[in-house]
């Protein structure tokens, strides 16, 4: 660890490449590198039964030394390099859900994959090998497998410490569907139909989850924003709602220092900055708002002089009657047996959200529009799988801005202020408003 930590961001300047000459009865030649901090290593290469074997090397170290392909260092251990990648350069910068996902994939893939070999050993074919066969098991593990090596590796080849990317152009099997990054897929087999989302709606009034079932099923709200949201971030003279918080865990926060049950309840910065806006409040959700800050204000008058167990006032909308926001799984439970006693499919808390857009997109709203509603960033959406298939695909990336105007979903003059303005209406067939 302590020679990653030397040789990263450390870049030599200038180099002096010596004749070959006699090493130990064989031949060989050194390398003196001058780094940017002013120290000099010199390298060794030697072995070389014949002079011109040692002068094709010597060459081939020139090419390498003047297009920074040089590797100063080739005995770090593989695992050595993932576990410091992983712990101190993207710990720092991705969020705790990410970093999980990461640390499985080092320590439980490639830590064992890669155990007896230098970093500057990998090359194609084990890396290949490593894909298929955690493919063979795990299709969406090799999906993100592919991702943390090909970053890894990466950094790696930026930071000198590999001559070459050998991921490069390494893909997954043909029968792993990793799609295409930045595109957000909708299975509408496992969205809610109209009959479905009233009968929801209704059992849900009778449970701890009413308000988090319309956030996500007619907001389209992600789970850990709807645990964010505060009475503070409602507009109540104008109806309207600024999603501008989630709740998490961040970054290199030490679990030790948190009290029980809050350390996955820390406030943190939203998925992405286009999740941050202010949506009106249909008045379904505007009405559950009002009676849910009722009870709340209940539940402070009643405890806020609790001494053993006082009322905690963190002006939270989803939260215990003690005050206490909830935590990410709290509604899971709940959601379930809603789905099991109902007849309905069993499908993720997150689906509603899915739901929400599919519903919105068949009412014919612009994808611009809904896709702004639920926080993501430029959207286009292939007219091809508008109707009657398996799956809606909307893809985020911002490359394909100028396509918008080519293909527009039905009326693209409808504007996330008419969803927001008009979303009464879209559910008043459900008999909900």
């Amino acid at each position: 660890m302590l020679m990653l930590e030397k040789l990263l961001y450390k870049t030599y300047v200038n180099y002096v490449v010596y004749s070959v000459t006699n090493i130990k009865d064989k031949y060989g030649f050194r390398v003196k590198l001058f780094f940017s901090d002013d120290t000099v290593t010199i390298k060794q290469h030697s072995g070389f039964d014949l002079k011109s074997e040692a002068n094709k090397e010597r060459n081939k170290v020139i090419l390498q030394l003047e297009t920074h392909t040089y590797v100063v260092e080739n005995k770090i251990k593989a695992i050595d390099f993932f576990d410091y990648w992983l712990e101190n350069i993207m710990k720092p910068k991705i969020t705790y859900n990410s970093y999980m996902s990461y640390k499985n994939i080092v320590y439980n893939y490639l830590d064992v994959f890669f155990k007896n070999i230098n970093l500057c050993q990998i090359n194609t074919d084990n890396i290949k090998s490593i894909y298929d066969k955690v493919a063979e098991k795990h299709k969406s593990v090799a999906r993100l497998l592919r991702v943390v090596l090909k970053g890894a590796l990466q950094f790696a080849r930026k930071n000198d410490l590999i001559s070459s990317d050998p991921s490069e152009n390494i893909y997954l099997s043909k029968n792993v569907d990793y799609g295409k990054y930045g595109f957000l897929k909708i299975d509408t087999t496992k969205v809610l139909n109209d009959e479905q989302v009233f009968t929801l709606v209704e059992k849900s009034k009778e449970t701890p989850i009413y308000l988090q079932v319309l956030f996500a099923v007619i907001m389209g709200l992600r789970k850990q924003e709807i645990n964010g949201l505060k009475y503070s971030d409602v507009d109540f003279v104008n109806k309207k709602l600024h999603v501008c918080r989630q709740l998490g865990v961040v970054s290199n926060s030490n679990k030790k220092e948190f009290k029980l049950k809050t350390y996955t309840k820390q406030e943190i910065p939203l998925k992405t900055k286009n999740s941050d806006r202010i949506l009106n409040i249909p008045d379904i959700v505007f009405n559950a708002i009002v009676e849910e800050r009722k009870k709340y204000e209940r539940n402070r008058s009643r405890r806020i002089n609790d001494k053993n167990n006082p009322f905690l006032d963190l002006n939270y909308i989803c939260c215990s009657t003690y005050g206490h926001p909830r935590s990410k799984s709290f509604h899971y439970k709940y959601f379930k047996k809603l789905l099991k006693e109902n007849n309905l499919p069993n499908i993720r808390f997150h689906d509603l959200r899915h739901t929400c857009a599919t519903r919105l997109l068949n009412e014919g709203f612009s994808v611009k529009a809904v896709s702004a509603m639920l926080g993501h960033g430029s959207t286009i959406i292939t007219t091809d799988v508008y109707y009657d298939k398996s799956s809606i695909v909307i893809d985020l990336t911002d490359t394909l801005n100028r396509y918008i105007d080519v293909v527009k979903p039905l009326n693209e003059n409808k504007s996330v202020v008419d969803i927001a303005t008009n979303f009464d209406k879209v559910f008043k067939k459900l008999h909900l408003v």
